[in-house]
């Protein structure tokens, strides 16, 4: 009814402003039912606390945590943590986006509902399948092109197992893989699928190296992965040189120490290309050309070395270099043709008074200048592995023979015995130089040899004459090293380099060594990258910045630092049950299998060496001829091992009479050493080799993190490409592969991806398994950034069928272990390879570069070649292994990083204390839920467990006859548990794992408990290495500091291939991370694409855009051979002339229009115009620090040397 009026009669309006209806909307936005602590696991190494607010069991939105404990008095607070991209988080839950369900393509389900109408035995239905040719093709042609259909759980948990139990049981369990980035983010997701990989004794790939986030110069430095300074010790600094890190943008919970540092009177300099959201918030912002930082610094180190070592010696600067780095020890001098060169360090069994001392090749000499002799100092890497000798891994100046104190001498400049013409490699100019050095002469068992310290070696490199003849005059000079030098290739004034060279040394001085380098992926994607980073690490030696609160190296590239690594370790490795592991350097493993290295030829097109090379140089010939020599030798793993399934080896063995792990490793070096078996990745195109299965989760394998993305398609997946590359540009090249005309398309046979939104590589998996997101799952989180460890809550059920990470992948073990007793009914023996490890004795394996294939050493399994083992599992029995923690951990103790301690009490608290697993007769602590696995990590860590720390520390006293565990004592008492964590974020303890200390809220800074305690570095001589005296090294010409240039488009070769008829120019092509999203995450999220474009934009400077025609929101086609790239162009003065900006990482789910260049096919991402690159010398192993650990160690996966052209794209095709 209505009235007169026509107004409905039973609706009325109230308008009282008394009673304030009008705020209800307010007020019911707000309302919340709980407030639950998380965090986010993205890789943006914030961690930051976050206070999750839920209303009706739904999140509605999410706000900074403000609880963190205060550090020491002075420093300002770290919160409020947080950034415009992790307050958007809480949109992926309920968006279209969402994985809800179990997803499969959809002709696979049909072929496997008609295998399993006809096979009762889900693995013979697979095999059905994958056998044949014609099925197998369809679905990997159906990769990409949507047609997924949802599938219920056990459906696909059973096609996923069967998958898993055929690829053991015809090709060897090395076949399947996973790969999962950066565990600190999220541990006991990450744990998830590696446990559950070495179980079955699949293969777990690394991450940080093939993200291009480990800093090789790291591990080269102080054989270390990475440990750096937390964000709060920046304020300690005095003196900030930022390069590569836009602080603003990806670090921004973090960069307000940085403003505040500034305002308590530090100095901060930028050094970027462009300029950058940080250079505008400089003191100073330096231009350098891009590429090009290396040459700046090693200019700055001639300057620091003239005027603060040589002109006015700095005593600080002298005495921390003495002792502290390897500059005091003696490299002898060499004749290399017709020339002198420096070669290896002198070993003390070489003289007579040394020749017995234990590990006498792995034992070095310094000169003591008062005693005027040769002395053995302690804490080399012989100390360290000493079996008799020990208690004297310690860095007191102390001979290791008498225990005489020593006084070591850097020079030989004013006590030499002669002056001797030695040759120095000049990679800028291509040529060498002479220069002369002063020596001595010592008397070894085969006659004296010259021999000269590692300083004077230096001076001489970075061109510092001292008054001898044959160097540099003036800094005007146009020689290597000067500041005139430097300026053609940074084009930085000489002024300007040495104003800042002397206030950085002045700084470091006056204040007790506090300049820190923050550095990051600008420079560390870059392929020459450890070069750059050396120069800049030298310059941090040269002044005794090194672990000093204020001070060092801040690399922040990944949220690398897993805290509480030793109890993860056991778990997420399954070393609770297996002792090896297959553990793959993933940059190997994609170069080699995506067919990468067939794209190019000798790496020697594009870096340079030196000219005159021995008989069987590693520097020469083609990047995958070294990586089979690494493989072969010991230095780096590979997996598939071997073209024969590693079960059906050992029981060939045990058939031809072998009867224990030795016999079976005899038989098999012997089939090697005959060449009637081979490594897989001496023929990585035979379909024996392949990889099989591939596991992804917690990352974007395929998209994001995929480096060679259009590789990946054609030749793992078989599906479509925009790639134009000659798959046989590599015949002829090389010397150690078969070579196959046909280049395989298709590797894989089944790609499995656990997510929580439908990125890029779940648009190309076979199946899609919807993850839980970080608010609904129990999980743990730490940092380099920060030193707390945080926890990941379940504020509200994973939505919709979504279930964690955990809970997945220990479903998939029940599921396997069911489909497995029908075909392992008993247990079966795997034959495991392992390469020579880090922190073991086999540190002190390989002395030289000799080869046991060509006969030149007898093949030795952990000595001149992979370590072999054989393993023993029960597959049955899976599931059961994969929810309790094994016997092992009780037995063995746990440690990392060189380290070990007993928890067998602990253990078994954690038996009483917490829930149980028991099966055939014997009872665990559960692993059955995640929050049991996160109080495992906590109960059995030693920076959550205080006396846990302190038994550590008592066992590195044993090693270094140094008090330590005082660092210990008065925190023996402390424990944190996960509930600890979710009331409020605990601070790690003080522990042997980590160099840094962090009592009374002292800030963490690396390096201060070996600088304060005399702890050894993890090196050749257990100090900081100016020196790297590996052969391999030796040979590359990067044993001493020097510069090496930038790659031309010419030698990378990229387009040799792609079309130039129309108005094109070619440029240096850059992905550094963007503002808007965190690698490919929260990109596409609404909140954030309206703060873009709509689409990642590609940045182009106005003049050179105003050659090619193109004015800014143009669309432009971006392609090189190896794809192509349609997008919007941001057209910019801050980007310098030369170079282009796409910022890392796009998806192929939005705003992709199709490329007229390549057939009107839909264009790609920012890695489809990428080809990984590896830098041969990063593979040496068997040698000090330079041996391979998980992480570690091995070649990184360099992207930034691209070349790409670009056009105005002619017509829009959606």
């Amino acid at each position: 009814m209505s009235d007169k009026k026509g107004n409905l009669s039973w609706i009325q309006d109230e308008i009282v402003p008394q009673n304030r209806k009008w705020e209800e909307f307010y007020r019911n936005r707000w309302q919340h039912d709980k407030v639950v602590r998380s965090t986010h696991g993205v890789n943006c190494t914030g961690s930051c606390t976050w206070q999750i607010h839920v209303k009706d069991g739904i999140v509605t939105w999410e706000m900074q945590g403000l609880d963190y404990p205060k550090l020491e008095s002075g420093i300002p607070p770290y919160e409020p943590r947080g950034c415009q991209r992790g307050i958007s988080f809480s949109w992926y839950l309920y968006s279209p986006l969402r994985v809800k369900y179990p997803y499969i393509r959809g002709i696979l389900l049909d072929l496997w509902k008609e295998a399993r109408a006809e096979y009762s035995d889900p693995a013979e239905a697979w095999k059905s399948m994958v056998n044949d040719p014609e099925k197998r093709k369809r679905w990997q042609n159906a990769r990409g092109k949507g047609g997924f259909r949802r599938v219920d759980w056990d459906s696909v948990k059973e096609l996923i197992a069967a998958s898993m139990v055929h690829t053991i049981k015809q090709h060897g369990p090395d076949r399947i893989a996973g790969f999962s980035p950066i565990p600190a983010m999220s541990m006991v997701s990450y744990a998830a699928g590696a446990r559950l990989m070495q179980l079955v004794g699949g293969v777990s790939l690394s991450f940080y190296d093939w993200y291009c986030d480990l800093p090789s110069a790291s591990p080269e430095t102080w054989g270390e992965q990475t440990d750096v300074q937390e964000s709060a010790d920046w304020y300690n600094s005095k003196m900030l040189a930022v390069m590569g890190a836009n602080l603003n943008m990806t670090r921004t919970p973090d960069v307000h120490f940085a403003a505040e540092a500034r305002y308590n009177g530090t100095k901060m300099v930028v050094f970027s290309p462009d300029f950058s959201q940080v250079s505008k918030f400089s003191d100073e912002w330096i231009p350098v050309n891009a590429g090009q930082d290396g040459a700046f610094w090693m200019a700055v180190n001639h300057v620091i070395l003239k005027e603060f070592h040589h002109e006015n010696p700095t005593e600080d600067f002298l005495k921390y270099t003495k002792q502290y780095t390897d500059s005091p020890f003696l490299v002898e001098i060499k004749q290399a043709g017709d020339v002198k060169r420096p070669d290896q360090m002198l070993r003390a069994n070489r003289l007579n008074q040394y020749k017995d001392i234990e590990n006498g090749d792995w034992q070095f000499l310094m000169w003591d200048e008062e005693d005027k002799q040769t002395k053995v100092p302690m804490g080399t890497v012989g100390n360290r592995w000493a079996v008799k000798n020990k208690g004297k891994w310690n860095l007191k100046l102390k001979d290791n023979v008498d225990g005489s104190p020593i006084s070591p001498q850097l020079s030989f400049l004013n006590d030499s015995d002669d002056l001797i013409e030695i040759e120095l490699d000049n990679f800028a100019e291509g040529e060498t130089n002479l220069r002369k050095v002063p020596v001595k002469y010592i008397e070894t068992a085969d006659g004296k040899v010259p021999v000269a310290t590692v300083y004077d070696l230096l001076m001489a490199q970075y061109g510092v004459g001292r008054g001898i003849d044959g160097y540099p005059d003036s800094y005007d000079d146009d020689d290597l090293y000067t500041p005139n030098w430097s300026e053609k290739y940074t084009g930085i004034s000489p002024e300007t380099l040495i104003r800042f060279a002397r206030e950085w040394a002045s700084t470091a001085m006056h204040t007790g060594g506090k300049c820190t380098v923050i550095i990051g992926a600008g420079i560390n994607h870059w392929y020459h990258a450890n070069l750059t980073y050396r120069a800049a690490i030298h310059a941090l030696m040269f002044t005794g910045c090194i672990g000093k609160n204020g001070g060092g190296l801040a690399h922040y590239v990944g949220q690398e630092k897993l805290a509480p690594g030793e109890s993860w370790g056991s778990i997420a490795l399954a070393k609770d049950w297996y002792g090896p592991s297959r553990l793959q350097n993933t940059p190997s493993w994609h170069y080699v299998h995506s067919d990468q290295w067939r794209y190019e030829k000798g790496f020697t097109d594009y870096h340079t060496v030196p000219k005159h090379q021995p008989e069987n140089s590693l520097a020469k010939g083609h990047t995958i001829d070294v990586n089979v020599k690494a493989v072969r030798n010991g230095w780096l793993p590979f997996y598939p091992q071997f073209e024969a399934n590693p079960i059906d080896l050992v029981k060939e063995a045990k058939k031809q009479g072998a009867t224990d792990e030795k016999g079976v490793v005899d038989y098999v070096v012997e089939k090697l050493k005959k060449r009637e078996l081979k490594f897989s990745i001496e023929d990585p195109d035979n379909a024996n080799n392949f990889p099989r299965v591939w596991f992804v989760w917690r990352g974007n394998a395929i998209g994001g993190s995929a480096k060679g993305h259009e590789f990946f398609l054609d030749h793992y997946l078989g599906t479509h490409t925009n790639q134009v590359s000659d798959s046989n540009f590599a015949k002829g090249s090389t010397e150690e592969v078969v070579w196959h005309d046909k280049v395989p398309q298709g590797k894989m046979d089944l790609v499995v991806d656990l997510n929580f939104r439908m990125d890029t590589s779940a648009l190309y998996s076979d199946i899609v398994l919807p993850a839980a997101t970080w608010y609904e799952k129990d999980d743990l989180n730490s940092t380099d950034m920060h030193s707390f460890i945080h926890p990941l809550q379940e504020a509200v059920p994973p939505a919709w069928e979504s279930k964690s990470d955990w809970d997945i992948f220990k479903e998939i073990s029940d599921s396997f272990s069911k489909v497995a007793k029908n075909h392992f009914p008993d247990s079966v023996e795997d034959l495991v390879t392992i390469p020579l490890l880090h922190d073991t004795p086999a540190e002190i394996s390989q002395k030289e570069i000799k080869d046991w294939i060509s006969g030149e050493i007898e093949a030795i399994p952990g000595k001149t070649m992979p370590n072999m083992k054989v393993v023993s599992r029960d597959f049955k029995n899976v599931y059961n292994q994969f929810i309790s923690y094994g016997p092992n951990v009780p037995k063995n103790g746990l440690g990392a990083h060189g380290t070990n301690y007993s928890v067998k009490d602990e253990y078994e608290k954690l038996k009483d204390e917490f829930p149980t697993e028991t099966w055939e007769g014997k009872t665990y602590p559960s692993l059955n839920e995640a929050k049991n696995v996160a109080n495992t990590i906590l109960t059995l860590a030693t920076v959550t467990n205080g006396e846990l720390a302190y038994r550590s520390y008592k066992n590195m006293e044993e090693k270094t006859g140094l008090v330590l565990a005082d660092l210990a004592e008065k925190n023996r008492g402390s424990r944190v548990d996960f509930d600890g964590l979710c009331a409020q974020p605990k601070r790690l303890l003080n522990s042997p794992m980590w160099s840094g200390l962090t009592e009374n809220g002292r800030a963490y800074s690396p390096f201060t408990y070996n600088v304060e305690r005399l702890v050894p570095w993890r090196t050749l001589t257990g100090r900081q290495q100016f020196y790297l005296d590996h052969p391999g090294y030796i040979q590359f010409g990067e044993h001493l500091p020097t510069y090496k240039p930038k790659p031309t488009p010419i030698q990378y070769a990229e387009l040799t291939t792609s079309e130039t008829e129309h108005k094109t120019k070619i440029f240096n092509y850059l992905t550094p991370h963007g503002k808007w999203h965190i690698h490919s995450t929260y990109g596409d999220n609404h909140r954030m694409s309206t703060l873009s474009r709509g689409v990642e934009p590609f940045w182009i400077n106005d003049k050179d855009a105003e050659e090619l025609n193109i004015v800014d929101n143009d669309w432009v086609e971006v392609y090189n051979d190896n794809g192509v790239v349609v997008t919007r162009a941001n057209v910019s003065v801050r980007i310098p002339r030369g170079i282009v900006i796409i910022y890392h990482a796009t998806e192929r789910t939005l705003s992709v229009p199709k490329s007229p260049l390549r057939g009107n096919k839909r264009a790609g991402m920012n890695n489809s115009l990428t080809r990984a690159r590896l830098k041969p010398n990063l593979m040496v192993g068997g040698y000090g620090q330079f041996t391979y650990h998980f992480n570690y160690w091995g070649p990184t996966g360099a992207n930034r040397d691209t070349y790409i052209m670009v056009r105005k794209l002619p017509i829009l095709n959606w």
